[in-house]
């Protein structure tokens, strides 16, 4: 299969490109990037995103301006990566889903998010993270993964794929052949995973092979160096032939789209120029091509691919291949939108109340006076997360932090005294902390990252010496156990979404 030949080069090596735009309202900048380019893809980010009206206005307006139909798609992987944050339900982190211990609910939650996700204009959702964790601590992919066993990760992956394409979204399973164990976040670094070719297919191949099994329509690699897969210098998987198109494509037989992780992040600019990224990205085998964030960067690959196909360095006739592919995945979708007026689905909070709830996982049972102590006074210190809202997806309720804890903390009776604290607290606003636990009858504690932020790891400490009794919510991670003294009382949901934080709450405090 070919694609079509009255094509010209400069739209197949256009075809292949996903860019991102830097605002939510479509400008004649962003017209002339993707009209002189000829790029096929758009990547959605939270900058994007005030309203989906907004949203779709933009998608529209950018295609009606191009006379051509775009490639769509977004990270919608619940939890801690959420882009869009109305119209769509709020799902807990892929690890609190797999501690509910239910595939058909990751099922459902696939088909929530891709009747969602299509009520948006959105093609293909960059999710799930198939990635296995390890006893080493990976952190970039933490609770984002489905856990350690590659039996449940491959589960739950293949559940949620199949949710989502049912919806008509197509799914992308990432970041092959497996980064769970990567030492180094890749979007500040270059990761170096040291294991060979045994160790990957026993632990960390099995759910990409399980999704290829399943139909996944799209699979996304992965940047690190595997030196014992592949042992060209520097020449990370996304890089490299030996990996994606002799292993992924010929091996393994996988006959849908390739798709290349960001080639703006850090662990690609520490090997060489975006345009020669894009080029050895090509070579390599992958059909679209990620370049997110800087306009430069976006025509510096453009101008490097164009090269590379006119000086014969790129073959055409793979070019033509992926274009044909790409074509396949668009035709999936008659219409940008399916499913009328952008909503979230009628049963999607529940749900997700429903996985949030059976995820909560006790670290330290209270002592017998815990719950007693609850009817006295109560200090509460919680992390200012509306810090994070420029950055990331904050549920607006949460941005108002002293009510919102408040207002968790009365149902079940208390009438909580909160200090919000720094996301890396000060030295004064832990020794407030600390001074208003003292006076407490009983102090709980949101915990967000003591083994990434020294200043949580004080506060922690402060709150165990001066805190007559101690229950903590591990917010973000849950591997901060480590640091609990004994005799305080400890629960994790593994995320800190509404909906875990409350089904936290009411383990802690019931």
């Amino acid at each position: 299969m070919t694609g079509d030949p009255a094509m010209t080069l400069e739209a197949l090596v256009g075809r292949r490109l996903v860019f991102g735009l830097p605002g939510p309202d479509l400008t004649d900048a962003d017209v002339r990037l993707f009209a002189e380019t000829q790029a096929g893809g758009l990547i959605l980010y939270r900058r994007n995103f005030e309203s989906p009206e907004r949203l779709r206005a933009l998608i529209g307006g950018l295609e009606e301006a191009l006379g051509r139909r775009l490639l769509v798609a977004t990270d919608h992987e619940g939890g801690r990566i959420i882009m869009l944050n109305r119209g769509v339900t709020i799902f807990p982190d892929s690890l609190a889903v797999a501690a509910a211990a239910e595939p058909a609910h990751a099922q459902r939650q696939g088909l929530f998010e891709g009747r969602e996700l299509r009520r948006l204009g959105v093609d293909i959702n960059f999710a799930p993270v198939l990635d296995v964790l390890t006893d080493r601590y990976s952190p970039n992919i933490g609770i984002r993964s489905y856990g350690k066993d590659p039996g449940i990760v491959a589960r739950f992956g293949v559940a949620r794929i199949r949710g989502l394409q049912r919806a008509g979204l197509s799914a992308c399973a990432k970041h092959f052949p497996g980064k769970g164990h990567a030492p180094v976040d890749a979007h500040l670094g270059l990761p170096v995973i040291d294991s060979d070719w045994a160790e990957m297919e026993r632990q960390h191949l099995p759910p990409f092979l399980a999704a290829i099994e399943a139909g996944v329509d799209c699979i996304m690699t992965s940047h690190p160096l595997y030196p014992h897969l592949d042992p060209a210098p520097r020449t990370p998987a996304t890089f490299s032939r030996l990996i994606v198109e002799e292993h992924l494509r010929g091996e393994l037989g996988y006959q849908g789209v390739i798709v290349s992780d960001d080639l703006e992040m850090g662990a690609i600019g520490a090997l060489c120029p975006v345009g020669e990224a894009a080029v050895r990205a090509a070579a390599a085998g992958h059909d679209l091509l990620l370049v997110c964030h800087s306009e430069t960067a976006q025509r510096q690959a453009h101008a490097a691919l164009l090269e590379g196909y006119r000086s014969g360095a790129l073959p055409r006739g793979r070019l033509e291949q992926s274009a044909a592919r790409i074509e396949a995945l668009v035709a999936r979708r008659a219409a940008r939108v399916d499913g009328g007026s952008p909503r979230a689905e009628r049963d999607g909070e529940t749900l997700a109340r429903a996985l949030a709830t059976r995820a909560v996982t006790t670290v330290a049972p209270p002592s017998a006076g815990w719950r007693r102590r609850l009817n006295g006074q109560v200090a509460v210190v919680f992390p200012r997360l509306s810090s994070l809202a420029d950055r990331i997806t904050v549920e607006p309720a949460m941005q108002e932090e002293a009510r919102y804890v408040r207002e968790a903390m009365a149902p079940h009776g208390i009438e909580a005294n909160v200090h919000v604290v720094g996301v890396e607290p000060g030295e004064d606003e832990i020794a407030r902390a600390a001074s208003a636990a003292r006076e407490a009858s009983a102090t709980i504690l949101f915990l967000y990252d003591a083994h990434l932020y020294g200043s949580n790891r004080v506060l922690l400490e402060a709150l165990q010496q001066s805190a007559p009794a101690l229950g903590v919510v591990l917010m973000r991670d849950p591997w901060d156990a480590e640091y609990l003294a004994p005799g305080g009382a400890a629960v994790t949901c593994y995320g800190w979404r509404a909906c875990q934080l409350e089904a936290c709450v009411a383990r802690l405090v019931a």
